[in-house]
C-alpha cells in the first residue's frame, strides 16, 4: 500500500496498543514511524529497474526480521521517552505496527516476500488497489478524533478507525471471490481454456475488477472487467497476444526469467523494432503497464543480446481512464480505453448471457 495508509495503519496500531499508558501523539508517531520503516528499501538502487522492482519488498518486509526488530526499536522508544516500566507494551504496539506492514501490502498484487530468508515467494493476493481512501480515510479519521476528543472515552475513535478499516479489507476478499466465481464460470461455460486466471481490484475501488485469463502456453490472454453492477451482462473479453516464440529465445535472460517468476506467469513479451521487453500485465491495463522492461536488443550475430535493462513502461492517460473507471463502476457497458487493437480472430470476445 501507500506510504500515507501504511503510516496511520502503524499510528493507530501503536494508539490502539498503548492506550492509556502513554501520550496519544507518542503512541502515533512512534507506531507510524514503524509502519513506514519496510518501505526504506525503495531508497535501495540495486543497480537497475528488474532487481530494484523484484528486490522491493523483500528481506525488509519479512515476518522474522520484523519481530526481530521490534524489541530494539521498543528499547529506543522506552530510553527517548523513558518509559522502561512499560516496554513489553511497547514492544508489543512495535510488533504490531512493523508485522501489518508487510500483511497490508500482501493484500495488494505487487508481490511480498514474507517468508525471508527461507523463501522468496512474493505473496499477492491483490483483493485492493496500491492506494484506497475507502481503506485509509476510516484509519485517519480515527486518529484525528481521538487527538481532538478529550473525553475518557476517546480511544474507541482510534479503535473504531481500525474496526472499520479491517472490514473493508475483508469485504474486498469477499468482492473478489464473488468476482472470480462469476469469470470462471463464465470462461467455463463458453469452454474457454484458462492456464491461469487473475482477479484484481482497479484503482481506488473494490467494486469493479480487472480479469486476466491466460491461455495454455501463454501465447495469448485475455481481459474483462466485472462489477456487481452490471446485472448479468456478460464479462465482455479483449483478447491480446504475448511472444512466447521470442520469450522461448530469451531463456537464460536473466531480467526475463526473473519478471516471469514475480509475475506469477502473468507477463507479456514482445518485439519493439531491434528491442525484447517484458511487462508485468498484473497492474496497470492494456496496452499499458508500469512495469514493462527493455532486456534484449538484436544483433545479426548472435541474435538477441541482453542489455542493460531498462524501464520503458507508460501509465497512459490516466484522465481518460478516471473518466472511464466511475461510470463502469456503476454498470455502464462502456469498453475501456484502448490504443492499440486486440488481436484476431477474436477483437472483441464477449461471452454468452447468463442465464439466471
Amino acid at each position: 500500500m501507500d506510504s500515507i495508509s501504511q503510516y496511520v495503519l502503524g499510528a493507530g496500531i501503536g494508539v490502539a496498543v498503548m492506550g492509556r499508558r502513554t501520550a496519544v501523539w507518542k503512541a502515533a508517531l512512534w507506531g507510524g514511524i514503524a509502519g513506514t520503516i519496510p518501505d526504506l528499501d525503495a531508497l535501495i538502487d540495486h543497480g537497475d529497474p528488474i532487481r530494484n522492482m523484484t528486490f522491493h519488498r523483500a528481506e525488509s518486509h519479512s515476518l522474522l526480521f520484523l519481530t526481530m526488530l521490534s524489541p530494539l526499536l521498543a528499547w529506543l522508544v522506552t530510553r527517548i521517552h523513558g518509559e522502561a516500566p512499560h516496554f513489553r507494551r511497547w514492544w508489543l504496539a512495535m510488533w504490531g505496527a512493523l508485522f501489518t506492514h508487510p500483511l497490508l501490502d500482501t493484500m495488494t498484487i505487487y508481490g511480498t516476500q514474507l517468508l525471508q530468508p527461507f523463501s522468496e515467494h512474493p505473496f499477492a493476493i491483490g483483493s485492493v488497489f496500491i492506494i484506497d481512501p475507502l481503506y485509509t480515510v476510516p484509519l485517519i479519521l480515527g486518529l484525528l478524533a481521538t487527538g481532538i476528543d478529550r473525553g475518557p472515552r476517546r480511544l474507541r475513535w482510534n479503535a473504531a478507525g481500525v474496526a472499520v478499516s479491517t472490514l473493508y479489507l475483508g469485504w474486498s476478499l469477499v468482492s473478489q471471490a464473488w468476482a472470480t466465481q462469476v469469470a470462471e464460470r463464465e470462461l467455463a461455460a463458453a469452454g474457454v481454456r484458462t492456464e491461469r486466471l487473475l482477479v484484481t481490484a482497479t484503482g481506488l475501488n473494490t467494486v469493479l475488477w480487472r480479469i486476466v485469463a491466460m491461455e495454455p502456453g501463454g501465447a495469448a490472454y485475455r481481459e474483462g472487467f466485472w462489477s456487481p453492477f452490471d446485472r448479468g451482462r456478460p464479462i465482455r473479453f479483449d483478447r491480446f497476444a504475448s511472444d512466447r516464440r521470442l520469450f522461448g529465445q530469451l531463456r537464460g535472460n536473466w531480467g526475463v526469467e526473473r519478471m516471469a517468476w514475480f509475475s506469477h506467469g502473468f507477463f507479456r513479451v514482445e518485439r519493439r523494432g531491434d528491442v525484447a521487453t517484458i511487462a508485468d500485465i498484473r497492474m496497470g491495463q492494456e496496452p499499458n503497464y508500469t512495469f514493462t522492461f527493455d532486456v534484449a536488443r538484436w544483433r545479426a550475430n548472435p541474435g538477441w543480446a541482453e542489455v542493460r535493462y531498462a524501464a520503458s513502461g507508460t501509465r497512459g492517460d490516466t484522465a481518460a481512464l478516471l473518466r472511464w473507471l466511475w461510470p463502469r463502476l456503476l454498470g455502464a457497458d462502456l469498453p475501456p480505453p484502448r490504443e492499440r487493437a486486440p488481436i484476431s480472430p477474436l477483437p472483441d470476445f464477449a461471452l454468452p448471457a447468463r442465464r439466471e
